[in-house]
């Protein structure tokens, strides 16, 4: 399953549920009460998060998901949020 992850400037980004879920945050839209309508659309929008900055934090989620974990060393992962 897959979640659709929206920028203030509507770009759109689609994502493993399962990696997006390594963010506690967004983790209690998803799976919160009723309040949030996302959890009928696996939609999230961020209205304050421009996409030149999701899209730095998008990778971030599939290597977090992909050492949770793990028994190797963890590499360390670029960050080149300017």
């Amino acid at each position: 399953m897959y979640v659709r992850l929206v920028s203030s400037d509507g770009h759109e980004f689609i994502i493993k549920r399962e990696h997006v879920l390594t963010s506690g945050t967004i983790e209690a839209m998803l799976s919160g009460p009723g309040q949030f309508a996302v959890n009928k659309t696996n939609e999230v929008s961020f209205r304050e998060i421009p996409s030149h900055v999701l899209s730095k934090v998008c990778p971030h989620f599939t290597n977090k998901a992909h050492h949770t974990n793990s028994s190797t060393k963890i590499p360390e992962f670029p960050s080149h949020l300017k």
